[in-house]
C-alpha cells in the first residue's frame, strides 16, 4: 500500500418522517497490480462477437500501426448468489465453527462462484437484527457463534473478510439487510443487552419478535443501521428480500392473525385522517423504500440497491396468476418501486416452473419487464435449491437451465440470481458444473447502471519495457477504489482474447509472449461503464 486517503462527508437527510444525520466515510488505498493471479478471468477465442465498439470507437478509427480486428464485445450479465446466514443455512455451515474454519469455507464459495463465472454474492449480513459485522448499534449474530452478542475469537469482521476475499476473486459484495424482523422462536436463548427485542420497537406475531413499520423510531433505527453499514464497508450493493411485514398466521379458525400494531396505528395522523390501515401499512413500506433509497445516494452514489420481493405482485397480474397476494398481506407494493426507479435493480422471486399453469415462469418474467418504465435492472430470483430437494418439490437440472435460457431470450432481463450457494457447491447434485458447462462458460461484466453517479476515469497511459515483454498501464489523478476492474484484450493472431482482473489499483503491468500482435487495455468503473481503450502495437 503505497498511501492511504481517507474522506469524511456529513450528510443530513429529510427522511419521511425525521431527520438523518450520519458521517460517510470513504476510505481510498493505492497500490499496484500485476496480472499474474489466479483471479484473472479469461474469456477464449471465438466466445464473443467480433463487430462490437467500444464507447461508440472501433479500432479501425484510431492510427494503429498495423490494421487490427475489431474489438469484441464484452457479455453482460448479473450472475448473482444468495449466501444464507440465517439458521445457517449456508454460512458458517455450524455455529461452533473456529474463525479460521468460518473463514476457510467462505473461501470456498468465493472459490467456487469465482469458477462458475459467476459475478455477485448477495451476503446476508442482518437476518434478525444481529450483524455479521463489527456494530455498535447491534449485537453480533447468533449463527455466528451459537450466542447472540458473542464476537468471534480470534477476532476478524466477516463483511470486512467478505468484501475483501469477493472482491480479489472479481465479484461484486452486495449486503443482504433485512430490516423489521428480530427474532424466529427458539434461535435465541437470551437476548443481548443491546438487541432491540429489549425495546418497545418490537412485537411478538406468531413465531418472530418483529420491527413494527409502522413505528417511525423502529424504520429510524433500521435506517441507521443501514447507514452505518454503507458508512464502513466497501459494499456494491445494498439488498432486501421479501420481509417487509411478516407473513401472516394463520389462527386455529384458518383466519389470518391481525399484526398487533394496534398502538402505532393509534398514534399515527394517518388513523386521524380516516386513512385506510392497510394503506398506512404499506406506505410505511414504501417510506422505508425511498428514505433507504435517500441514504445510499447521499453516501456512496455508485452503490446499487435492490430487492427481492415475493414474485407475484397481485394475484391477476398477469391475467390467470393466482397464488399468495404479498401486496395485501406483507403490504409490499413491488409495483411501484419498480415504476417509479427507487431500486436499482428488482429480483422478484419467480419460483415456479416454466409450466406452472398460475405462475409461469416465464409469463411472470415477462409481466414483470412491462413493468418496467425506468429501465431498472430485472434479475430474476430462480429457486436452485430444488435440485437438492425431493418427491414433488424436486426439479431437475434442465428446468433451472431453460428458465436462465428464458431471461436470456426476453428483452429487458439482464440476468439471474441462484437461492442459494449450497445448491452450486460441488457436492450439490452437479447443478454448478451444469451451469458452467452449459450458460456460464465464459465470464460476463455485469450490466452498467448509468442513471447512478460516478466518476469518469481516464484512459489508460501505456509504458512498454525495452525487451517488450511487459507493458504497464497508470491512471492518474483517480482513486484506485473506483476502479472496478481491469479489461486487458490481447490480439493473437487475427483473434482478440479477453482478460478480466480485478481492480482496485491504478497501475497494472502484464506479460506478454511473442504471440501478442497488439493489447488493449480499458477500464470498468463502479457503475459498470467501460472507458475509453489504449492500445499498443507490439508488432515488430
Amino acid at each position: 500500500m503505497d498511501s492511504m486517503i481517507v474522506q469524511t462527508l456529513k450528510f443530513g437527510i429529510i427522511l419521511s418522517s425525521q431527520v438523518l444525520f450520519y458521517s460517510c466515510v470513504s476510505t481510498q488505498n493505492r497500490g499496484t497490480t500485476e496480472a499474474e493471479n489466479p483471479s484473472v478471468f479469461v474469456v477464449e477465442e471465438g466466445s464473443l462477437d467480433q463487430s462490437a465498439t467500444v464507447e461508440g470507437r472501433t479500432v479501425s478509427d484510431l492510427p494503429p500501426l498495423l490494421p487490427l480486428p475489431p474489438l469484441p464485445t464484452i457479455p453482460r450479465e448479473f450472475r448473482g448468489v444468495w449466501i444464507a446466514t440465517v439458521k445457517n443455512a449456508d454460512w458458517p455451515s455450524r455455529q461452533d465453527l473456529t474463525s479460521a474454519e468460518q473463514q476457510a469455507e467462505l473461501r470456498a464459495m468465493f472459490d467456487r462462484a469465482r469458477d462458475l463465472n459467476l459475478n455477485a454474492i448477495i451476503f446476508q449480513v442482518r437476518s434478525m437484527a444481529d450483524a455479521f459485522y463489527a456494530s455498535e448499534l447491534e449485537p453480533w449474530s447468533v449463527f455466528l457463534n451459537g450466542k447472540q452478542g458473542r464476537a468471534p475469537d480470534p477476532f476478524y469482521d466477516p463483511l470486512e473478510f467478505a468484501i475483501e476475499e469477493a472482491h480479489a476473486r472479481g465479484l461484486e459484495l452486495h449486503a443482504w439487510f433485512n430490516p423489521f424482523r428480530a427474532n424466529i422462536e427458539g434461535e435465541v436463548e437470551e437476548f443481548a443487552e443491546n438487541h432491540v427485542a429489549r425495546t418497545e420497537m418490537v412485537v411478538s406475531y406468531g413465531v418472530y419478535s418483529w420491527l413494527d413499520p409502522g413505528n417511525a423510531d423502529a424504520r429510524l433505527h433500521s435506517l441507521n443501521v443501514a447507514a452505518d453499514i454503507l458508512n464502513r464497508y466497501d459494499i456494491d450493493g445494498f439488498h432486501m428480500d421479501d420481509y417487509f411485514y411478516p407473513y401472516p398466521t394463520t389462527s386455529e379458525s384458518g383466519g389470518d392473525v391481525a399484526f398487533p400494531d394496534d398502538a402505532s396505528w393509534t398514534e399515527s395522523s394517518a388513523a386521524k385522517d380516516g386513512m385506510d390501515r392497510d394503506e398506512w401499512r404499506r406506505q410505511n413500506v414504501d417510506d422505508f423504500v425511498r428514505d433507504l433509497q435517500q441514504i445510499i445516494r447521499a453516501c456512496k452514489p455508485w452503490v446499487k440497491f435492490g430487492i427481492s420481493p415475493f414474485g407475484i405482485w397481485q394475484p391477476g397480474y398477469p391475467e390467470g396468476t393466482v397464488g399468495f397476494n404479498p401486496h395485501d398481506k406483507l403490504y409490499a407494493d413491488s409495483r411501484k418501486w419498480l415504476m417509479n426507479g427507487w431500486v436499482d435493480y428488482l429480483t422478484p422471486q419467480l419460483y415456479w416452473s416454466i409450466d406452472s399453469p398460475g405462475q409461469s415462469y416465464p409469463r411472470l418474467l415477462s409481466w414483470w419487464t412491462e413493468q418496467n418504465r425506468m429501465g431498472r435492472h430485472l434479475w430474476p430470483g430462480n429457486f436452485t435449491s430444488r435440485i437438492t430437494l425431493t418427491g414433488e418439490q424436486y426439479w431437475n437440472a434442465e428446468e433451472l437451465l431453460n428458465q436462465i435460457r428464458i431471461t436470456r431470450e426476453t428483452p429487458n432481463a439482464g440476468g439471474n440470481t441462484h437461492f442459494r450457494m449450497i445448491s452450486l457447491m460441488p457436492a450439490s447434485h452437479g447443478m454448478g458444473d451444469q451451469l458452467k458447462e452449459k450458460l456460464y462458460q465464459n465470464p460476463a461484466l455485469i450490466p452498467a447502471s448509468p442513471w447512478l453517479s460516478g466518476r469518469s476515469l481516464p484512459t489508460p497511459q501505456l509504458r512498454t519495457s525495452d525487451d517488450g515483454k511487459r507493458i504497464t498501464a497508470v491512471l492518474q489523478d483517480v482513486n484506485p477504489l473506483d476502479i472496478k476492474q481491469w479489461l486487458v484484450r490481447e490480439l493473437r493472431g487475427d483473434a482478440w482474447h479477453l482478460r478480466i482482473i480485478p481492480g482496485g489499483t491504478d497501475v497494472l503491468t502484464i506479460v506478454v509472449d511473442n504471440t501478442v500482435r497488439a493489447v488493449a487495455f480499458s477500464v470498468i468503473d463502479r457503475i459498470g461503464r467501460e472507458g475509453v481503450v489504449a492500445y499498443e502495437n507490439l508488432f515488430r
